[in-house]
């Protein structure tokens, strides 16, 4: 009937960053039907109308393009000299006359 739960055969667990076997597996399947399959996709590609094509462009690009991730950054003025915070200060007013508002 298999291992009490909580309990394994392997008390230290999967190593990190070890791939999980069936996914890579699926990963190579998927990766051999779409090569097998170019000059179809292409064709079907072609076939949809332009909105279809945007959609499904947009959808491809989740896997080639890095997402956007928030930035954040903290500065203590405190530990800074006068003239660092002047060379701050004064950098910042030069990209503000290059920003434009529309």
């Amino acid at each position: 009937m298999g291992l009490p739960k909580n309990r394994t055969n392997n008390p230290k667990g999967r190593p990190p960053g070890s791939p999980n076997k069936v996914t890579t597996e699926l990963k190579t399947w998927i990766t051999g039907l779409i090569n097998d399959n170019r000059e179809q996709l292409k064709i079907d590609f072609q076939a949809l109308t332009p909105k279809e094509r945007w959609l499904v462009t947009e959808r491809l690009m989740q896997y080639t393009t890095p997402k956007m991730q928030t930035v954040t950054s903290t500065l203590e003025l405190d530990l800074l000299t006068d003239e660092a915070l002047t060379r701050i200060a004064t950098d910042i007013l030069n990209n503000l006359q290059y920003d434009t508002i529309d």
